[in-house]
């Protein structure tokens, strides 16, 4: 069968597995596409190549397309979230001069209590903390600017700095940033470069943070209806794949490879697996569901975490809230989602949104088979976000 050539843009990251994944396992060929897929050396080239038509489809941060849709950014090409690649899967670090204090006050470093490690760093950190992110608009900055705003790191002077990825550790080295936030492996790549240690993971903040999205333009996913069903059913095999524990050492070794991250197996198994070695001194760590790119509905792109996301963002802005929920309602289309992925077993929620962090425990809810259990949805401080309507 004639295959379509898609060019599809992503950052080198664990969780551009399933894009990676559908193409080597063949899932873009069996619906008779096929993923050329182009890495970005920064997030605001990755955005530049899908708003400027460079690209049909892109691994994308999740509050890009909303901070466009709210004129925040400089380009204003509508862009679709069709579905969520990936929830979680970030990891906060320090420097081993900060890590050595927090020894020093006897802090355990116990990877799961995010108050605790705020207290923890801002007793031990000067009056200011200067992190790196990947991105201004990147749900790292949201997650770092909600913990911080939280918890004791309140009293510090927090400075924000944009570092591409795989320079992260380099930034940490020459003591340009203090701490990161950053998705795996970077962060895990510092730590065996013995530059840092690792202190939280961004679950521990939000259990279910959106954190990458498939993301295309508004027009084309109007235009080219046929393409956009092929790459959405393609992802979504490859995301079910992922998420069989058999296919964790392939995958691994898949996405190592040069043309992709170019990292040991060993640096993207410890995502994969939730296995972390945080220390120099080899001290190691396990997170359930580090990064998730299926199970409980992962992949729906659900219209209350878009306007979670623009909340935060209107509130740092200066823009009317309400205003700012609806316009990114759009953005996070569960109305594709539904439409595409029909005739295929995949699991679709009754509801296009829901309450941000309500869940304490895994519940069922009304789905298309009357199956679906959503996982536990939090906020380390327990606060609920009810989106607006």
């Amino acid at each position: 069968m004639r295959t379509v050539a898609l060019p599809v843009a992503y950052m080198p990251l664990v969780d551009a597995a399933p894009l990676i994944v559908a193409h080597e396992m063949g899932f873009d060929s069996a619906e008779g596409i096929s993923l050329d897929l182009r890495p970005a050396p920064s997030w605001s080239s990755l955005r530049d190549m899908l708003a400027f038509g460079h690209v049909d489809a892109a691994h994308l941060l999740s509050p890009v397309p909303v901070a466009m849709a709210l004129g925040l950014g400089g380009i204003a090409t509508p862009l679709s979230a069709v579905s969520v690649l990936s929830l979680n899967g970030n990891v906060i670090g320090i420097g081993t001069k900060l890590a050595q204090r927090l020894e020093d006050l006897g802090y355990a470093f116990d990877f799961s209590d995010a108050q605790a490690a705020g207290a923890a760093l801002a007793q031990a950190a000067g009056e200011v903390l200067v992190f790196g992110v990947p991105f201004p608009f990147s749900m790292h900055v949201e997650l770092l600017r909600y913990w911080v705003a939280r918890t004791k790191l309140a009293s510090k002077q927090v400075e924000i700095r944009t570092v591409p990825p795989p320079l992260m550790a380099q930034a940490l080295a020459s003591g340009e940033i203090d701490a990161f936030c950053v998705g795996e492996p970077w962060g895990s790549f510092s730590v065996d470069d013995n530059v840092g240690s690792l202190l939280l993971p961004g679950r521990a903040i939000w259990t279910c943070a959106p954190e990458k999205v498939l993301a295309v333009r508004t027009d084309w996913a109007e235009t080219e209806p046929h393409l956009l069903g092929s790459l959405m059913r393609a992802v979504w095999r490859a995301g079910r794949w992922l998420s069989n524990p058999d296919s964790r050492t392939t995958a691994s070794e898949m996405l190592s490879r040069k043309t992709y991250l170019n990292v040991p197996p060993e640096l993207i198994d410890r995502a994969l697996m939730g296995e972390f070695t945080i220390s120099a001194r080899g001290e190691q760590r396990h997170m359930n569901g580090f990064v998730d790119f299926f199970d409980g509905a992962a992949t729906f792109p659900w219209r209350s975490q878009a306007k979670w996301i623009a909340h935060q963002l209107a509130l740092r802005n200066g823009l009317d809230t309400g205003a700012a929920e609806r316009q990114a309602a759009n953005v996070f289309r569960s109305d594709l989602y539904r439409r595409e992925l029909q005739g295929l077993d995949a699991e679709t929620p009754g509801a296009s949104e829901k309450l941000e962090g309500a869940l304490t425990e895994p519940m069922a809810v009304a789905s298309t088979t009357g199956s679906l259990i959503l996982p536990q949805n939090m906020f380390f401080d327990r606060r609920i976000f009810e989106p607006t309507g």
